[in-house]
């Protein structure tokens, strides 16, 4: 791991002097894709909810085995600004995955959703979570060695452009749990049992209901 870790490093600190340096060690796109895959499944194959919740530990596990990389990834200081914007782009695709598995694991043990809606809530979870996959993609291409017939502006003009996409999937993502978490509420709340859902996602955002 340490190696790994320092080989990561280095992938960054190469990008800060040539923008052509490799996408080396670890493939963020892949591990996202991976996550989309298993979350496809999930969807395909999950008629009730033990299966559900037996399924989506798959997808934890998935996760848990990229949360390490991005966790190094944090620790990456004192890099240039076009190097940073790179390091930010890659973290918040982590960020979108942990707020699909944080969230999506609570409402598997809310009564406040069918089986139906938690199928429905994964798959968009699954469709986000590809579309921010498609943006690193995009990104890997400009940093990736064999794309040599860009100028240096045009690759900072993609970089940019994926940065900025990938802000938007964030938010969105941060969006789409809140106004699920919303139905929960308005529901718990008719029941009287709004302390249920506080307990288990915390005070609503009142902008969301």
């Amino acid at each position: 791991m340490k190696a790994k870790f320092f080989m990561l490093c280095i992938s960054l600190m190469l990008f800060t002097t040539n923008m052509s340096a490799q996408w080396t060690v670890w493939d963020p796109s892949n591990f996202t894709q991976s996550i989309v895959n298993t979350s496809k499944q999930i969807v395909q194959t999950s008629s009730t909810a033990q299966t559900m919740i037996s399924n989506f530990k798959e997808v934890q596990k998935v996760y848990n085995q990229g949360k390490e990389y991005y966790d190094a990834l944090k620790a990456v200081n004192n890099l240039v600004k076009d190097a940073k914007k790179v390091q930010k782009t890659i973290l918040m695709v982590g960020e979108v995955s942990e707020i699909y598995v944080t969230n999506f694991q609570k409402m598997l043990s809310d009564p406040n959703f069918s089986i139906d809606e938690l199928n429905a809530i994964a798959h968009g979870y699954t469709k986000l979570l590809e579309q921010s996959g498609d943006v690193l993609n995009e990104l890997k291409g400009v940093v990736n060695i064999s794309t040599l017939s860009l100028s240096d502006k045009d690759r900072m003009d993609v970089v940019n452009h994926c940065y900025d996409e990938m802000v938007s999937y964030r938010n969105l993502v941060k969006y789409y749990t809140n106004k699920n978490i919303s139905i929960s509420y308005l529901r718990a709340k008719k029941k009287g049992e709004t302390s249920r859902v506080n307990t288990l996602y915390g005070n609503p955002d009142a902008r969301y209901w």
